[in-house]
């Protein structure tokens, strides 16, 4: 990744920081001397890097930061200054990065956040207000990388406004605890924040987003189990094969007559014996065991049919 400065060049954060030598000697028709944007300096810029030559690299921002205050927005000069700014703090912009080295992205994305957030104190930064740049960079920084994790950290993504809900509910639940020596119900939550309960519901709810687990990570040794998580997740349905009988079943039902359609209800679906089935109907139960095999037979002859 990369951050493309105001003067048409690139910042990478790979490397020292590099501010251009102040070398701008004219020619000697007093016309300066011109080439690639990264290569020229503004001559008020090379006379502000020249008179700090051999400081610290606070001292010359602070140098830098107040020629910038005196620059017109629309000043050529203006982005030269602002992108030598940007490259001679990069290295805050590595030690905040460095606080969140444990997390699972590449350094050099979270460089390339943490160095937006630098370009915004930057162009926020007043000079005048007597507070050190780092000082009031490092909030600012270290915010937009915290950003950066909670946009792009969970696993299914859900609302900001949630986002913030479990936040607080987590905080609200850690004061509770501490102070009812017990979990916090629902109804303490929502009046601790000063929300419904449906919403404590929908905050607590949300965490199952944050993280995801593979299908294909192993199982936990406390589970015993051997395979994937796949291996473990779902089962065979003894009745999955019945349905496609069923379905082919319903329009040979449909044609038979009423009484023998009635019978095989119920012996199938009501569970009766014979003899219950010939006091129902009022016939003895051999003619049912005829009408029963008789039946039985058909509907095998047609299924067979169809197949």
């Amino acid at each position: 990744m990369s951050v493309e400065l105001g003067s048409s060049k690139v910042l990478s954060t790979h490397g020292t920081p590099h501010i251009p030598a102040p070398s701008v000697a004219p020619h000697h028709d007093g016309a300066p001397h011109t080439g690639s944007p990264s290569e020229t300096v503004p001559a008020a810029v090379a006379d502000t890097l020249a008179n700090t030559d051999g400081l610290d690299t606070r001292t010359l921002s602070r140098a830098l930061f107040k020629r910038l205050a005196t620059l017109e927005a629309d000043s050529p000069e203006r982005g030269y200054v602002r992108d030598t700014l940007i490259e001679l703090n990069l290295p805050l912009v590595r030690y905040a990065a460095g606080r969140f080295r444990s997390r699972n992205e590449p350094m050099e994305d979270i460089v390339q956040v943490g160095t937006i957030g630098l370009i915004k104190a930057i162009d926020r930064f007043d000079c005048e207000r007597g507070v050190e740049f780092p000082t009031f960079a490092m909030p600012t920084v270290v915010g937009e990388i915290k950003r950066f994790f909670r946009d792009t950290s969970w696993s299914v993504r859900v609302p900001r406004r949630l986002q913030e809900l479990r936040l607080a509910l987590t905080k609200a639940s850690d004061e509770l605890s501490h102070r009812l020596d017990r979990s916090p119900t629902v109804p303490e939550l929502a009046t601790c924040l000063g929300v419904s309960e449906e919403e404590v519901v929908d905050g607590l709810a949300v965490g199952n987003a944050y993280t995801a687990s593979s299908l294909d990570s192993p199982s936990p040794e406390e589970d015993g189990g051997e395979g994937s998580l796949a291996d473990r997740l779902g089962y065979e349905d003894g009745a999955l094969e019945g349905v496609e009988y069923r379905e082919s079943l319903k329009p040979l039902l449909a044609r038979l007559p009423a009484r023998e359609r009635r019978i095989i209800m119920l012996r199938f679906f009501g569970n009766m014996t014979q003899s219950q089935i010939g006091e129902e109907i009022g016939i003895s139960q051999m003619h049912v065991s005829r009408l029963l095999t008789r039946t039985l037979t058909q509907l095998r002859e047609g299924l067979t049919a169809e197949e």
